[in-house]
């Protein structure tokens, strides 16, 4: 990258600098080998070693220190083999903080056809050309340490929200079960290796595989199913009860989620690490995330409107576009409508995750909340999970 000079090195590990009192949330440091990494943190989607129409130094601009890859679509294109040969995954994208893959698991069971899980691992046709493929436990930490990746996810099952409590009881302890494969396959902390907590909105499924993840043991700890179409109050609710089971001095990862809403209710209720499609696909379509709620740029409205997206903010687009301009390039179907729309979101999310890890440290998260939350005009939660069974960010 050439935007900035290469993070501080050093090995792998968490500090809780601060909890607020009042509402769990925490001010916490990811170390890894590729630089520390901020927490609360927001982590853009660059499923397909891309985030979709930015550059490396755009990321680094706007404050990023951490990206999530996928490992099923860079599994089946362009090979977890070919990127370890071509020096590994920072190397061949361009990038040299922190990036996390995540296992492909859900990838799997939302696009794969003719798909099949049982206690192996998952087989399934590929998306791309139907050939058939087998992802067990031990094959996604094989592809993951191709990869090279900071931060590898374990192999899970995240069955639909709406499956009955037998179903989720039977998928939350096959995943236990995968979780401790992967462990006995990658038992190294380095690179770290989080677990994955599932059980639907169930609080007691949830309880009993926090509890059992937390003793097969992991650097970090994720809460996976969420977000597909719960809804928010059983979404807050679940992580709420489930956190209450995590070591508290490890990190925290809500997967999938979400909405500005979603991030600040989650982080006072002590999650850590979030990532999602949503502030880059909604800004290739036109949406913009500002401090005072959602900002549709198609609108004829903004035809001649001189006002930057958000006057309170910083990001390159806001310092020098106007609404007009970027409705312009949206409505004549110009790339650089979509780039700057996206460089606005992220730093919208990410100067969100910056400003929450201040009001912690000041000991006024609570207000602080309260107010943005207020001004944003809130809009309810959507399920991001389902919206991303339609692309590939």
């Amino acid at each position: 990258m050439t935007a900035s000079a290469a993070p501080p090195r050093g090995p792998m590990g968490y500090t809780l600098l601060a909890t607020d009192p009042a509402t769990g949330a925490r001010r916490g440091r990811l170390q890894t080998a590729h630089g520390a990494v901020e927490t609360p943190v927001f982590m853009p989607v660059g499923t397909q070693a891309t985030v979709k129409t930015l550059e490396p130094r755009d990321l680094a601009a706007a404050g990023s220190t951490i990206l999530l890859c996928n490992t099923y679509h860079l599994y089946l294109r362009p090979g977890h083999a070919l990127i370890e040969d071509l020096g590994g995954l920072h190397r061949f994208m361009g990038w040299d903080r922190a990036i996390l893959t995540d296992s492909g698991g859900y990838q799997v069971l939302s696009l794969a056809e003719l798909r099949r899980i049982d206690e192996d691992g998952v087989a399934f046709r590929s998306h791309l050309d139907g050939s058939r493929h087998v992802l067990t436990p031990e094959k996604v930490m094989e592809i993951q340490l191709a990869l090279g990746a900071d931060i590898l996810m374990a192999l899970d099952e995240c069955p639909p929200h709406d499956a009955d409590a037998a179903y989720h009881r039977a998928s939350m302890e096959r995943t236990l079960r995968w979780a401790a494969r992967c462990r006995a396959a990658h038992p190294s902390d380095e690179p770290a290796l989080f677990g994955i907590v599932q059980g639907g909105t169930l609080p007691d499924l949830r309880a009993r595989s926090a509890e059992e993840t937390r003793r097969i043991g992991f650097s970090g700890y994720a809460l996976g199913g969420l977000g597909i179409g719960e809804g928010p109050a059983a979404m807050y609710a679940t992580v709420e009860s489930a956190t209450a089971f995590l070591p508290a001095d490890a990190p925290r990862y809500l997967m999938g989620v979400g909405t500005p809403q979603d991030l600040l209710e989650c982080i006072a209720r002590g999650v850590d690490m979030f990532d999602c499609v949503l502030p880059t696909r909604n800004g290739r379509n036109g949406t913009l995330f500002t401090s005072t709620g959602r900002l549709n740029i198609k609108r004829a409205v903004h035809a001649r409107d001189e006002r930057p997206p958000d006057a309170d903010c910083a990001c390159y687009t806001c310092r020098n576009f106007s609404r007009a301009y970027l409705r312009h390039l949206y409505v004549s179907g110009e790339i650089l409508g979509l780039r700057l729309n996206t460089i606005h979101n992220l730093h919208y999310y990410l100067d969100l995750m910056r400003q929450a890890r201040q009001a912690i440290e000041a000991g006024g998260f609570p207000a602080w909340k309260d107010a943005t939350l207020a001004r944003m005009r809130v809009e309810p939660t959507t399920p991001q999970h389902a919206q991303e069974t339609r692309t590939d960010d």
